[in-house]
């Protein structure tokens, strides 16, 4: 499984930081580079909400990433070629149909994978791989687009996903679900379970409340951040396309050197002090990229605010992505990956077209980082909702009773 997403992230690396600067190059403007990656995140959204019926009713998580392979190969074909708005879009909506299918999968196959660990290293371990495939593919980026050819990137990404679908055809991904999604009709414990109707969803609102905000930060980091970078500051002088890409290709090299301890370290402790982490590193990593509009020095600040960036990112997306898995039941974890992946629809959609019209209007970032980070501060008295309620692992037992509500296992159990 690391295999597979080390692939499907070293392609998407490229193309997901170097579209804006693509398509800014093509004289888009900041609204119609957003309008583009909003138009994905909404079409993912269908796709997203279907894998994850599909997954709880049995379907293998191989077949769903299959198909986005293919998505994002044609995807990578029209883009490659696009010099319009009606390409541009065309390209962006494929892309999101893919990552809609994709997401809900690849992310319920870490707990599936997980034999003789927890699952909460897997998810570490899963996110090192994504980090480092990203951090490759980003690299990659910055040195097509440092020899004119920034559109190879498209290349790049579409030679991984048909490796990608070489791996699924040798080894595909494992899923050992079926005997207990469609249990003895004659079982009560399994009657009882079935009819829990939608009591499973309301203990999930904050984690997908706060998980928005943070992928919000993500989104911006790939759509906001290299437009604000080669349009510069109110005292900061723009940056070139190949200094921009060199930049985030920094924060990514930060993120895969941290995803692994930080990743780690988070898990052997609560869920709300990982997401806490998070938060705790996007507000001053937003904060340091406001301050750097006002300093013609402000690269610098730029730089620095890549690692507690990069920390909040390590921290965040392995909690974020156990504690869906610790408060769902089994029959239901496929939803609650496809709700949990809505989470980046959702942020996608909206922040790329507050960027864009905050960057357009302002012609620079320091009210847009400001915002950020006083709305991931709004976010933190929501984690005293946050524990766990389910064992991570197939058989998904309940830690204690729905009406047990003064049991002590309400504090932290990691």
């Amino acid at each position: 499984m690391a295999s597979i997403r080390l692939l499907a992230s070293l392609g998407a690396g490229g193309v997901i930081y170097m579209t804006p600067m693509v398509f800014h190059q093509a004289s888009f403007t900041a609204i119609q580079v957003g309008q583009g990656l909003a138009a994905s995140a909404l079409i993912g959204t269908a796709a997203r909400l279907m894998s994850g019926v599909l997954l709880d009713r049995g379907l293998s998580c191989s077949w769903p990433v299959r198909a986005a392979a293919i998505l994002a190969f044609l995807a990578d074909l029209v883009l490659f070629q696009a010099q319009g708005f009606n390409g541009y879009l065309a390209g962006q909506l494929l892309i999101g149909v893919a990552a809609g299918l994709y997401f809900p999968a690849i992310e319920l196959a870490v707990p599936l994978s997980c034999t003789g660990f927890n699952s909460s290293r897997g998810y570490a371990l899963a996110r090192s791989a994504d980090a480092l495939g990203v951090a490759v593919g980003a690299l990659i980026g910055a040195l097509v687009t440092a020899l004119g050819l920034i559109r190879a990137v498209y290349l790049v990404e579409a030679a991984a996903v048909v490796l990608m679908l070489v791996v699924l055809s040798l080894r595909p991904l494992p899923d050992g679900r079926a005997a207990l999604l469609h249990p003895a009709e004659d079982d009560p414990a399994d009657r009882d379970s079935a009819s829990d109707g939608w009591q499973w969803l309301p203990p999930l609102m904050p984690v997908l409340a706060v998980s928005i905000v943070a992928t919000g930060i993500i989104a911006l980091m790939q759509s906001a951040l290299p437009l604000d970078l080669v349009r510069g500051g109110m005292a900061r002088a723009p940056l070139s396309e190949a200094w921009s890409g060199a930049l985030i290709a920094l924060q990514l090299a930060l993120l895969v050197t941290l995803q692994w301890p930080v990743g780690n370290w988070v898990a052997r402790r609560s869920l709300r002090f990982g997401l806490g982490m998070g938060l705790g590193g996007f507000v001053l990593g937003c904060l340091l990229l406001a301050a750097s509009a006002l300093w013609s020095g402000g690269i610098a600040l730029i730089a620095l605010a890549m690692l507690p960036i990069a920390f909040g990112e390590a921290a965040f997306l392995p909690t974020a992505a156990e504690a869906m898995v610790e408060e769902t039941p089994l029959q239901h974890r496929g939803l609650a990956m496809a709700l949990f992946s809505q989470c980046f629809a959702i942020s996608a959609t909206g922040a790329p077209l507050m960027a864009g019209f905050l960057l357009d209007r302002q012609g620079h970032g320091l009210l847009l980082w400001v915002l950020m980070a006083s709305v991931c501060l709004l976010m933190v008295p929501l984690l005293k909702a946050v524990r766990p309620r389910y064992t991570p692992g197939l058989s998904a037992i309940p830690l204690e009773k729905s009406n047990d509500v003064s049991s002590p296992r309400t504090a932290s159990l990691r």
